[in-house]
C-alpha cells in the first residue's frame, strides 16, 4: 500500500445511522436466524450471517451504501464477500457495479461474482493493491467508491445485525465478531454504544492484525500480512480509516486467533453444529473455543460468511479426522 497516499475524508457514523440503515436492509433482506446453543463460550449462540443470499454479512453494508450513493455507478475493492454484496445491491437497486479483487482472491468468491451482473477486475496480488487500483479507478472515472469497511453507510449497515439480535435474544450479551478492516466491529459497537448489557469483542487472524495494531498505536501502522484461512480478513487498512477510532472507543476486547484455532472452529461448526463457514466466519468461534474471550451473559458468535471452496473445507475436515490416529 502506498504510504504517501492522502487519507480520504470519511464521515464518522452515529448510533442513529444504524436504525436508518435498518430500514434499507429490511426492505431487501430477511433477518438471519440465531442458533441459540447454550449461550456459553464452548457452545455459543450463532448469528448465522452465513445464510445471507450472498453467503456473507457484507450484503447489509453494501445495500445501505449503494442506496445512499449519489450516482448509479459504483466501484469497490474486495477480497470477495463485499464485492458480492455490492453486486447484489446494485442489481437490487438498479445500479451498476465494478468490483476489483486481487488475483489471489478465493475462487469460491470470484466464481460467484462472475455469475452476477458486475464488471469484475482482477488487479494486484493482495487486497491492499486491489484497493489502491479501485480508488484510482474511482478518481479517474468519477464513479462512487464504496469501501468494504471505511464508509459510514457500510458501517451502519453492518450494525443492523445488532438491531436484529435485540429481537432474537435477551441480554446481557457478549457479541463476538471478526475484524478485518473493522467495519463489522464498528457497526456492532455503535449499536451497543451506551448499553451496559452488551459487550462487543473483535477477533483478528494472527496473520493480519491491522486494526488492533492501529488501536494500540493510536494511528495506522502498516503490518505484515501472512497467509491465512481467514482470507476475508487479510490486509492493511487505508490511511485515516474511521473504524480504528470506533473500535478503540466502543469495542470491549480485541483478541487474535491462530490458524490451528481457526481450523478447529471450522471443524466444530461443521461436525458439532452442522454449518459451513469460511475461515473469516469461524474466527469468533475460534476465539471462544480457545478461551480467549471475557464473556458476560449470553455469548453470541457472528458466523459472518460461508464462502469457502469445497476443497479447502474438505482439507480442514480431513485433517481433523486424521489427528487422533496421528497422536495414537
Amino acid at each position: 500500500m502506498d504510504e504517501n497516499r492522502t487519507a480520504r475524508t470519511v464521515v464518522i457514523p452515529r448510533r442513529d445511522d444504524v436504525e436508518n440503515a435498518r430500514r434499507v436492509v429490511r426492505a431487501h433482506l430477511r433477518p438471519t436466524p440465531v442458533d441459540p446453543g447454550a449461550g456459553t463460550p464452548d457452545d455459543p449462540a450463532l448469528k448465522l450471517e452465513s445464510l445471507q443470499p450472498t453467503g456473507s454479512f457484507k450484503v447489509r453494508g453494501a445495500l445501505n451504501a449503494v442506496a445512499a450513493a449519489p450516482a448509479p455507478r459504483v466501484v469497490t475493492a474486495s477480497a470477495g464477500n463485499h464485492g458480492l454484496g455490492v453486486a447484489f445491491a446494485a442489481n437490487a437497486l438498479g445500479g451498476k457495479a465494478t468490483v476489483v479483487v486481487p488475483r489471489t482472491a478465493s475462487a469460491a468468491k470470484t466464481d460467484r461474482l462472475r455469475r452476477l451482473d458486475v464488471d469484475l477486475v482482477r488487479a494486484g496480488e493482495s487486497f491492499d493493491e486491489a484497493e489502491e487500483h479501485a480508488l484510482a479507478l474511482a478518481e479517474a472515472s468519477g464513479w462512487c467508491y464504496i469501501s468494504a469497511y471505511n464508509d459510514p453507510y457500510v458501517i451502519a449497515g453492518q450494525g443492523t445485525i445488532g438491531a436484529e439480535l435485540d429481537e432474537q435474544l435477551d441480554g446481557p450479551l457478549t457479541v463476538v465478531c471478526a475484524i478485518g478492516g473493522g467495519g463489522l466491529a464498528s457497526g456492532l459497537a455503535l449499536w451497543a454504544a451506551g448499553r451496559a448489557d452488551v459487550r462487543v469483542v473483535g477477533v483478528e487472524a494472527a496473520a493480519s492484525t491491522a486494526v488492533s495494531t492501529a488501536v494500540a498505536a493510536g494511528r495506522r501502522v502498516p503490518v505484515e500480512v501472512g497467509p491465512t484461512l481467514a482470507d476475508g480478513l487479510a490486509g492493511n487498512i487505508e490511511p485515516g480509516s474511521v473504524t480504528v477510532g470506533l473500535v478503540a472507543r466502543y469495542a470491549h476486547q480485541l483478541v487474535t486467533v491462530t490458524e490451528d484455532e481457526i481450523r478447529a472452529a471450522l471443524r466444530y461448526l461443521a461436525a458439532e453444529r452442522g454449518y459451513v463457514a469460511e475461515g473469516a466466519g469461524a474466527v469468533p468461534v475460534a476465539a471462544l473455543l480457545a478461551g480467549k474471550v471475557a464473556a458476560h451473559g449470553r455469548v453470541v458468535a457472528v458466523v459472518s460468511g460461508r464462502n469457502i471452496t469445497a476443497a479447502a473445507l474438505a482439507s480442514v475436515l480431513a485433517a481433523g479426522e486424521a489427528e487422533p490416529a496421528a497422536s495414537s
